[in-house]
């Protein structure tokens, strides 16, 4: 099955990354490398890119997207919770530009098998390393009613999570609820028929909250960002594309907590605290995909672009 992965603000990205011959940039979610070839012919000659992904399938279809660039790429499998130890061991202590574009891949949505989709009838699984052991399967058919509930409710910011958990676990009393198809039409059942009226598919924020928690996606995403911002250079940038609210919420609490420069109470003759800035943010108000882009890709409609420098 043949993908067609359009790579989501991309022109805002080579600019923000601000490329040069010799760069060294980490795309710690490589996904269709869509992003990645195009930086690499930024670089080149000389430069390197170090491309991470924790889908094993990714990693081999870069390797043939990005054949002609063998010589200047290194492809790792795994997250980029474990940023830091990927840099030691890749040997790089310091680097001029780190991408994250977070969420789902368009091969890993696009491929019902995955069961990362409502609209495709699969197992369910969200993986997004295949050979991690917790799949959506074991969140959905193990967890407690009141665990359950919270991780819709924080990860998919759903209104009616109490009932879908309820319902959830009503229908796993009678038979393990095994596929997508079973879920959704589960979800359907939990929320009243007026509020499926609106907001689109009734199943939408479930599934992302199940993603995020099979994958514990915004734990890694605290942890990656902290380590990119340790190891760039001077001057050096990183870039985030987030597709939800929470994913959001925490690059700009990140990017804003570092930064902060003195905390000391104002009226202190001398500064105390030591603590100083180590970024500047670049985007007050984050990028957005223009409306000819949306249109190109719908899925890129709720990309946010935000950018910080090394200080």
């Amino acid at each position: 099955m043949k993908h067609k992965h359009i790579p989501v603000l991309l022109a805002e990205v080579v600019r923000f990354l601000n490329l040069k011959k010799g760069s060294v940039i980490v795309d710690c979610t490589l996904g269709g490398a869509g992003h990645a070839e195009v930086i690499l012919k930024k670089i080149a000659p000389g430069g390197f890119l170090l491309g991470i992904d924790k889908d094993s399938v990714a990693i081999k279809e870069a390797e043939k997207k990005l054949a002609l660039f063998s010589q200047q790429i290194k492809l790792v499998k795994g997250g980029f919770a474990k940023l830091s130890e990927i840099l030691s061991e890749a040997n790089l202590s310091g680097v001029d530009g780190i991408l994250f574009d977070l969420g789902v891949s368009s091969p890993q949505f696009d491929l019902p098998e995955r069961g990362f989709s409502y609209r495709f009838d699969a197992p369910l699984d969200m993986r997004m390393d295949l050979e991690q052991r917790m799949t959506a399967y074991d969140v959905v058919n193990t967890y407690p009613k009141n665990k359950l509930s919270g991780v819709i409710n924080e990860y998919g910011e759903e209104k009616w999570a109490s009932r879908i958990a309820q319902f959830i676990v009503e229908a796993r009393n009678r038979k393990p609820i095994i596929t997508t198809f079973e879920l959704v039409n589960i979800i359907k059942d939990a929320i009243p028929a007026s509020a499926r009226r609106k907001g689109g598919h009734p199943a939408k924020r479930t599934f992302q909250a199940l993603r995020i928690e099979v994958n514990q996606e915004l734990v890694s995403l605290e942890n990656g960002l902290e380590s990119a911002i340790e190891h760039l250079k001077p001057g050096g940038r990183v870039v985030v594309i987030s597709y939800q609210s929470l994913e959001d919420r925490i690059v700009k609490n990140i990017f804003k907590e570092y930064s902060k420069g003195c905390i000391c109470p104002p009226g202190l003759p001398v500064c105390v605290c030591g603590k100083s800035p180590k970024i500047k943010v670049l985007t007050k108000r984050p990028a957005k995909p223009t409306g000819e882009e949306i249109e190109r890709n719908p899925r890129s409609k709720s990309a946010k672009l935000r950018v910080a420098e090394k200080i």
